[in-house]
């Protein structure tokens, strides 16, 4: 049994400062600002907001909005056919059922076209302070990858780390395991060696394992 949270200690100490690093003012913007990081970096979307939301920044102003305008604003953000379709769509919804505001549930949220869990709860979150872990492609690799959870699925990861994770713990873990898997615990080339956690790490000692192995077969053979 993995002790989560000496590990959530050690991540919090290597990025004191991890924090929602798409950049909002409101809740409604941070919902437009998640929708676009589909598959697209916060960066990019950040480049695209900050033009936009100087434009368009409310409910009623998308709502008002052709679709095809509002594709060329986000053209850059990638699926931005799909992705202005949303935004339009979800926009006419917050102005028709929840009187222009960005409703604070979970299962109001997940109502408007576009919103999955990890976008409702990256809202909830960080709009609304309230606890909810979003499981967005880093959090999942990092969190299996550690040995915190062993599953299949983003919906999957995020039950498991609410039963290991101590619900106070849920939304400042989303940001060090995203801030882990941007910068050290990367998809393709992991840190390993310069990892505070490598110690408490399945990956790693997966790894280890391999390599002394390795070494092991190497001298067998050649002797």
């Amino acid at each position: 049994m993995k002790d989560v949270n000496k590990i959530l200690d050690k991540l919090e100490e290597l990025y004191p400062d991890a924090h929602c690093e798409l950049e909002y003012t409101t809740a409604f913007e941070l919902l437009i600002a998640t929708i676009l990081s589909a598959q697209c970096t916060d960066v990019r979307v950040n480049m695209v907001t900050r033009e936009l939301f100087k434009k368009y920044n409310k409910p009623e102003d998308f709502a008002s909005l052709p679709e095809e305008e509002i594709m060329e604003e986000i053209k850059t953000c990638g699926l931005y056919k799909s992705k202005g379709k949303k935004i339009k769509a979800t926009s006419e919804m917050i102005c028709r059922d929840y009187n222009g505001e960005v409703p604070d549930t979970l299962e109001e949220l997940t109502k408007l076209p576009g919103v999955g869990r990890k976008t409702a709860d990256v809202v909830l979150s960080n709009a609304f302070n309230k606890d909810a872990i979003a499981v967005d492609t880093h959090v999942f690799r990092v969190a299996n990858r550690i040995g915190i959870v062993n599953t299949k699925t983003p919906e999957k990861t995020e039950f498991a780390l609410m039963d290991v994770i101590p619900k106070h713990r849920w939304s400042h873990s989303h940001h060090v395991l995203i801030f882990h898997g941007r910068r050290m615990c990367k998809a393709r080339k992991p840190e390993c060696e310069l990892c505070p956690i490598k110690g408490d790490c399945d990956f790693y000692k997966g790894k280890e394992w391999y390599f002394w192995e390795s070494l092991r077969l190497q001298y067998f053979y050649h002797y």
